[in-house]
């Protein structure tokens, strides 16, 4: 098994352009957010990691040596950055979780339960989601009347109706590496956006009659990305609520 972590961001809203820090380097009770992403990860080899870089991509490098490094040159959504890996992974044909690296409260726990899950449905694209009481401003994932999954909507992109679901897209996913990719070209081809989006990819495997599940964390919390100041400070107060340093 193989790990694409999504780790280009600026993180403008964290005043990056005031540290020069890249936002998976900013610190969360003293440790990289990215290294709690890491140790999230199942059992693996230093050479199963893959980490799409951008901005001030030299500090990541020297931060992280041990892993591949992929350069993200402009950022245009989380399908291209994943697309960038592609050239690296054009032979690999397993397993491949892909992941975001500004997201330190996501548990080895979940991670697991979406291997074994994707394993057992013979899924070609596994989703983890979370169900929380509460509004955000993150996808919800759609299911049909008989609890299928059928899609991610952007919460921009929500009708009031779907507001109203509480199940959200962690954007954590683990993929059939060699239907990934096809799928990305795809959208691409038809795309009308500049930016691509991983988000669109489950949907469209879909629709190829491949299987596509979503599986809640375990805990709430898993939710949390760090975009802004306030969001660090809320990621580092639950780490020390739930002893997770």
């Amino acid at each position: 098994m193989k790990t694409i972590i999504l780790a280009a961001g600026k993180g403008s809203r964290l005043k990056s352009e005031e540290t020069h820090t890249p936002k998976v380097l900013r610190k969360a009770c003293g440790r990289p957010l990215l290294s709690y992403v890491i140790s999230a990860l199942p059992p693996h080899d230093d050479d199963d990691i893959y980490l799409v870089i951008g901005y001030e991509k030299e500090k990541v490098i020297k931060a992280f040596p041990r892993y591949h490094h992929v350069v993200q040159e402009e950022l245009l959504g989380t399908g291209h950055a994943v697309l960038c890996a592609k050239e690296v992974l054009k032979d690999y044909d397993g397993e491949l979780i892909v992941i975001c690296g500004d997201t330190p409260l996501t548990r080895r726990e979940s991670i697991d339960a979406m291997i074994e899950h994707h394993r057992k449905l013979a899924n070609a694209c596994t989703l983890l989601s979370c169900r929380l009481p509460k509004d955000t401003v993150l996808g919800r994932i759609m299911r049909d009347e008989n609890g299928r999954f059928t899609e991610i909507v952007e919460n921009a992109e929500c009708t009031p109706e779907q507001k109203k679901i509480h199940e959200y897209n962690t954007a954590t996913y683990i993929f059939d590496a060699k239907l990934l990719f096809p799928a990305l070209d795809i959208i691409v081809k038809n795309s009308t956006k500049r930016e691509i989006y991983l988000t669109d990819v489950p949907e469209l495997l879909l629709k190829q009659g491949y299987k596509v599940d979503a599986i809640p964390c375990k805990y709430p919390y898993e939710i949390y990305g760090v975009n802004t100041e306030a969001d660090l400070a809320l990621v580092e107060k639950t780490m020390m609520l739930h002893k997770l340093v």
